[in-house]
């Protein structure tokens, strides 16, 4: 199979990295950034000269720009067989009625797509199935864990797993920065906070949140006092405040 990436942002690069050597060829087109040329260096893909050329060379097209300019390139994927949107806040039927000839899906994943363990949301048109969905999902399925939802759940669900790393990085970073001011070495301290949420993350995948927290929290303990810290200065308020935020973003 041969995958075409139009657009070679962010996103694209992490599926791009994570794909490496699963596909006879992969191909890749920008708007005149260069970065599809740099991506294609990287990951030992080719960059060509136009969304139409890539659309008539790739069994299955990447789209992966703003949402805003989907008219005007889905005008040069004509020839595309089967797309793949990850146009955020943009509903599948859009992008079905955008490219009638083609073959639709929605995915939206995260950054940790790049190192396979990420976390896609995938939905399908209505009226695609069979062998096409069974290979697309195939290749989807390598690059971490795969939910189907309806389309009107994305953006809830974009709102959680696709901004989450973000959160979940500023924790880690807070934290990090708090032992280093505390006397660790400041690299030091970034992999004692990473490994343990990597521990962490493996531990949850069986305990529910709530367990977790009281199985380190002793009564009375240092766990419990930073605990009533994060309790004291809102720190849940705060997270549930993010996802608010970024899924108004999107309804917006």
């Amino acid at each position: 199979m041969v995958i075409g990436f139009v657009g070679a942002g962010n996103m694209a690069a992490a599926m791009a990295r994570g794909w490496v050597g699963e596909f006879e060829r992969m191909l890749f087109s920008d708007s005149g950034s260069g970065r599809a040329a740099r991506l294609a260096e990287e990951v030992g893909g080719e960059a060509l000269d136009s969304n139409r050329e890539l659309a008539a060379a790739a069994d299955l097209v990447v789209l992966a720009v703003k949402p805003a300019k989907l008219d005007e390139v889905a005008a040069e994927l004509g020839e595309a067989q089967a797309v793949v949107s990850l146009l955020g806040a943009t509903p599948l039927e859009r992008v079905a009625e955008a490219l009638p000839e083609a073959a639709a899906f929605r995915v939206m994943p995260n950054v940790a797509v790049e190192v396979r363990r990420g976390v896609l949301c995938f939905a399908a048109a209505d009226g695609v199935g069979g062998e096409l969905r069974d290979q697309v999902k195939g290749k989807l399925e390598l690059l971490g864990h795969l939910v189907e939802l309806p389309d009107a759940q994305f953006d809830a669900a974009t709102a959680v797993m696709g901004c989450a790393p973000a959160y979940f990085a500023l924790a880690v970073e807070a934290i990090a920065d708090a032992g280093a001011d505390a006397g660790l070495d400041g690299e030091l301290s970034r992999r004692l906070v990473i490994e343990t949420a990597a521990g962490t993350a493996e531990l949850l995948q069986r305990l529910h949140p709530a367990d977790l927290r009281k199985a380190v929290a002793s009564p009375g303990g240092s766990t419990e006092a930073g605990l009533d810290a994060l309790d004291s200065h809102g720190a849940r308020g705060a997270f549930t405040a993010a996802v608010k935020a970024s899924l108004a973003r999107m309804e917006a």
